[in-house]
């Protein structure tokens, strides 16, 4: 069918192209002729079907022509808008730009798609697109996070929005992954401003990973700097109160054992501070320390 179609096609633009030709050949003959007023009819190539635009789309995806693909699924979308093939194309142009590392592209595309179909059967899966987009452009902690926040607010997206798809779990641990690396972020600035002895900026940066952050597995360094910073300033009932919720999170813990026996070379324990916010913080990593 769709090779009866595509010969179909080439016919078609061979006779057109054969139209022209005859046409303007006459109109000259005439013209050498003397008479005015001749008009020359121009003939515009009609396009591809939408079906046959998209399976040669579908062809080059499969054979691994991405930006040949992209073009025939944009082609779709552009000649044939609002059908059937359209709606699909640009799902399959979001995927193909993914896949070809365009993210920017993918996003405009699922994006697009989200707003023209935001509850179709795909639409979940449109969404998933634009949250894997912005997780490929994560970049190590050293760097900007932008992409992180943005991770975290597309695959919230679709837990929220298509909590039965089947993209939440990966959804779900790709949000932990861009939580963990914004708490690393701010663990790579604390540690840079305690180096430096400006210990009360560190402390503002530990306390916003144990305070926002308590499921990521960079809490547990956190507290233990907490300790350190605390310890360092001369303010021991904070620095005993840190190791407390350290030693009852974590009692195994490498960094406890240090923070322990740093309180111990001032004759100090760990001791809990009712009512502090480390104690509240300390009940928020008890009840996210399984998630």
């Amino acid at each position: 069918m769709i090779l009866a179609q595509l010969r179909a096609g080439r016919m078609l633009t061979r006779g057109l192209v054969v139209a022209v030709g005859v046409g303007a050949a006459g109109g000259l003959l005439t013209a050498c002729g003397g008479k005015p007023d001749i008009d020359i009819t121009t003939y515009a190539v009609q396009s591809d079907p939408a079906d046959v635009l998209f399976n040669e789309g579908l062809a080059n995806m499969k054979a691994g022509r991405f930006s040949e693909a992209s073009r025939k699924f944009e082609a779709v979308d552009k000649e044939h808008p609002y059908s059937e093939y359209a709606r699909k194309a640009i799902l399959m142009n979001a995927w193909v730009t993914y896949r070809s590392g365009k993210y920017i592209d993918a996003v405009n595309s699922a994006q697009r798609y989200l707003n023209l179909y935001p509850s179709t059967d795909d639409a979940a899966y449109a969404q998933y697109i634009v949250g894997l987009s912005y997780y490929r452009q994560i970049p190590d902690v050293t760097r900007d996070q932008t992409a992180s926040t943005q991770t975290i607010q597309a695959m919230t997206d679709l837990v929220n929005n298509y909590p039965k798809s089947q993209y939440v779990e990966d959804a779900q641990a790709k949000i932990r992954f861009a939580r963990d690396q914004l708490a690393g972020k701010d663990m790579q600035v604390g540690r840079y401003y305690q180096e430096r002895k400006e210990y009360l900026a560190a402390i503002n940066r530990y306390r916003d990973v144990v305070e926002n952050y308590s499921n990521t597995r960079q809490v547990e360094e956190a507290l233990a700097r907490l300790v350190e910073c605390y310890y360092a300033l001369g303010l021991t009932n904070e620095a005993q109160d840190a190791a407390a919720v350290l030693g009852h999170n974590f009692p195994d813990s490498k960094w406890y054992k240090d923070s322990y026996n740093l309180l111990q070379s001032k004759g100090l324990k760990p001791r809990n501070n009712p009512g502090s916010w480390l104690q509240k913080a300390g009940a928020l990593i008890t009840g996210g320390s399984s998630s």
